[in-house]
């Protein structure tokens, strides 16, 4: 655990357009919610702070009835590096809330129970509760969208990516077969899943458009606008419209295994994390921020 002093996460209270580490603000009348990451200096890494202020920032949007379309999007170079696993506001053992999940309270625990505890409620169990919010979710990337990135980018309904977005899951590097909202196969295919977690390699938005990962690809200066003109359509849908659609097409990737398939992955995640505890006493495979950063360097 770091000396830092690690601010609480922001309440809905709270939130507002220049609020660190997530901030919010509306756009068309109200209509349309903007919540963006804002941990630049960290290429928006996800401490549990960031995770439970975005998780306050989207209660703010759902429980505002002028509010249709909310937009997930990020300030500085990137849309976002991951889970914290290095900066100097990394918070693993912090305990906030049950908010995901009801479970007790991992941060006096050590080991697998301390792991599981935390990762059920931050990380599947989180991802799994923003996928059910009653409104679209855009998410506006650029720039890197790594593991713990691409969770909250999956877990939105639409992707429309600058064609300067590029995105990984290099987690089998630490012997972990993925990040824990597994939806690799269901969002890539089965194939070119097992092809960038078997490589840990990056894919650009140009291919994850001809795989049908994201909507929409276009030039960096045109992000914006190509969102903003997609939200302007949704808003004039009525409410209960956009809903139970959203709702329709959920059920359908459940009925397909989606959310069954999850539970068995993480199991097997957490095989991974406990084997690796057991081999050299570091759950990670004795991988770090740094050395993950420089092997997608060299493979990149």
């Amino acid at each position: 655990m770091t000396d830092a002093v690690i601010p609480p996460p922001l309440s809905p209270d709270e939130l507002g357009p220049d609020t660190s580490p997530v901030a919010y603000e509306t756009a068309l009348d109200g209509a349309l919610a903007y919540v963006t990451l804002n941990r630049p200096d960290y290429r928006n890494a996800q401490n549990s702070v960031m995770t439970y202020s975005l998780d306050a920032a989207y209660r703010k949007a759902v429980d505002d009835p002028a509010v249709k379309v909310i937009v997930l999007r990020a300030n500085g170079k990137h849309f976002s590096a991951g889970h914290d696993i290095g900066t100097p506001e990394r918070d693993f053992d912090t305990y906030y809330d049950n908010v995901a999940a009801l479970h007790w309270d991992h941060t006096d625990k050590t080991g697998a129970d301390q792991r599981l505890a935390r990762e059920t409620e931050v990380y599947l169990g989180m991802c799994r509760r923003w996928r059910e919010i009653p409104k679209p979710v855009i998410a506006q990337v650029h720039g890197a969208c790594i593991a713990g990135g691409l969770m909250l980018a999956w877990s939105c309904d639409f992707i429309v990516a600058s064609d300067d977005a590029f995105f990984s899951d290099p987690v089998a590097r630490m012997g972990i077969p993925g990040v824990e909202y597994f939806a690799h196969a269901y969002v890539l295919g089965p194939r070119r899943a097992k092809e960038i977690l078997f490589t840990g390699e990056r894919f650009t938005a140009a291919q994850a458009l001809d795989w049908g990962m994201v909507n929409h690809v276009v030039p960096r200066d045109e992000l914006d606008a190509k969102v903003t003109s997609i939200a302007e359509q949704m808003v004039q849908m009525p409410m209960q419209g956009l809903f139970l659609s959203k709702k329709a097409v959920n059920i359908c990737e459940d009925q397909m295994g989606m959310r069954n398939a999850m539970d068995s992955v993480f199991g097997w995640h957490h095989y991974a994390h406990s084997a690796n505890a057991e081999d050299g006493g570091d759950s990670l495979g004795g991988m770090d921020a740094k050395s993950m950063k420089s092997s997608a360097e060299k493979k990149g």
